[in-house]
């Protein structure tokens, strides 16, 4: 179940280290309390925790289910989804989930042998975000992380300590599939050590990362990355940088290289097939494909080939392959617009409105419902202190065409945000749709 010998640090704090073997124990020690189920929601707050039940559950035969929210209603849906799934966590909640197992502290130790999980076991079942549709599971087995987390430390090979453990500092929840591969999956598999807190705040970033007697390596994303920027915070010395679940805009990652004093690495993946490709994005506009992935463009979008994926996966993003082997994204299939036989993308179009001076944040999405003409109206939401609808709209006139320019566009306090930065189809409708701003 994990690389590395005993004494090998899997987490550490401001006390210092753990070890495997105490981690071990721990495990053990859990997955005797567990219920008999098939599947546990794990709501665990803390990261070594999160892990610890993790990797209990599994030891059990349990898979770990990862709604894309842990919101009341949507944890109840998929335990309604999985009959006799039970939940996991390691504070008081309120409302308390259904079958909730709250975890004993200190953790339970127990001896024993070394816990091992087959390669065809199923160990978790992600679910995508639900930002485009309906989420769905996505099946994970043992084997399957194991190939993807190979990958992952190929990866970031050069931007981990070549001896000992690095120290990984996450701002992502684990329940996310990225949080999960680069906070979770690295520390089992790889000679990376966790630290259990998921700091918010620019100023508990910093906190969290002094506890590292060494350089960590920061696990983000871009809306996390713009407020450590914008808040002028000092951070101590970093690994690296590693940001995803949106797209970085390059001008932020140069940004954030000067200011940090290290690389900012984008990676790219989805819940379906996990992290496949990265780039420094600060200075490269194409990404480079992971070992042993390969991509096939389609009309409506991109299939996904890769040694942890049973088989290929397709994505509504279009890429172009480049001579080299790279490839650029294009967009996706779902963002592209037809309007008067003119053509446009979503992405595109919100690149531009975050490009308008005073506009901090924004998006251009369609209308839910067509208007009289059988259109879906281009709609946007805006971030900008001391600016109006009127001025935001002038100053986007300039750089699209007009039948592009979004109606309504709606000024608001704040994008409705998930734990990951990404932007639920429903929020924003429902935001669009709010009497007041």
């Amino acid at each position: 179940m994990t690389v590395g010998h005993a004494s090998r640090a899997i987490a550490f704090d401001g006390s210092g280290e753990r070890p495997l073997a105490q981690f071990h124990a721990e495990v053990r020690g859990l997955a005797a309390l567990l219920p008999d189920a098939a599947y546990a929601v794990n709501l665990c707050d803390d990261r070594y925790r999160f892990l610890v039940a993790f990797c209990a559950a599994a030891l059990r035969g349990q898979a770990t289910l990862l709604p894309p929210s842990r919101a009341p209603r949507v944890v109840e849906e998929v335990l309604a989804q999985h009959p006799g799934a039970y939940c996991l966590g390691d504070v008081p909640l309120a409302p308390q989930p259904p079958r909730y197992l709250r975890l004993p502290d200190p953790l339970p130790q127990c001896d024993g042998a070394l816990p091992m999980l087959e390669d065809d076991a199923l160990v978790a079942i992600g679910f995508t975000s639900g930002s485009t549709g309906q989420p769905r599971p996505n099946p994970k087995t043992w084997a399957a992380f194991r190939a993807s987390t190979a990958q992952n430390l190929a990866a970031l090979s050069d931007l981990l300590a070549p001896h000992g453990s690095t120290h990984v500092v996450a701002t992502v929840p684990p329940q996310h599939m990225y949080g999960m591969e680069m906070s979770v999956l690295l520390p089992l598999l790889g000679p990376v050590a966790l630290h259990g807190a998921r700091p918010f705040f620019p100023g508990d970033v910093a906190r969290v990362l002094a506890d590292s007697a060494t350089p960590a390596l920061l696990v983000t994303t871009p809306v996390h990355l713009r407020a450590l920027l914008e808040s002028g915070v000092t951070l101590p010395p970093m690994a690296g940088i590693v940001s995803a679940t949106a797209p970085l805009p390059a001008a932020l990652a140069r940004s954030a290289e000067a200011r940090f004093g290290c690389e900012v690495r984008e990676l790219f993946g989805s819940t379906e097939t996990c992290i496949f490709a990265r780039r420094r994005t600060a200075i490269d506009d194409a990404w480079t494909l992971l070992p042993g992935v390969q991509l096939s463009p389609q009309p409506d979008g991109t299939a996904v080939h890769a040694p942890h994926l049973p088989q290929p996966v397709s994505l509504a993003d279009l890429v172009e392959l480049l001579d080299d082997g790279r490839f650029l994204l294009r967009g996706r299939s779902a963002d592209l617009l037809e309007i008067a036989g003119k053509r446009a993308s979503l992405g595109d179009l919100t690149r531009k409105l975050l490009a308008v001076p005073g506009v901090v944040d924004g998006v251009v999405f369609q209308a839910e419902a067509a208007d009289e003409a059988g259109i879906r109206r281009v709609v946007a939401l805006v971030v900008a202190p001391g600016l109006d609808e009127a001025q935001v709209l002038r100053g986007l006139r300039g750089g699209i065409d007009p039948v592009f320019l979004p109606r309504p566009l709606r000024c608001v306090a704040a994008l409705p945000r998930n734990e990951t930065g990404k932007l639920p189809r429903d929020a924003l409708a429902a935001l669009l749709a709010s009497p007041s701003t």
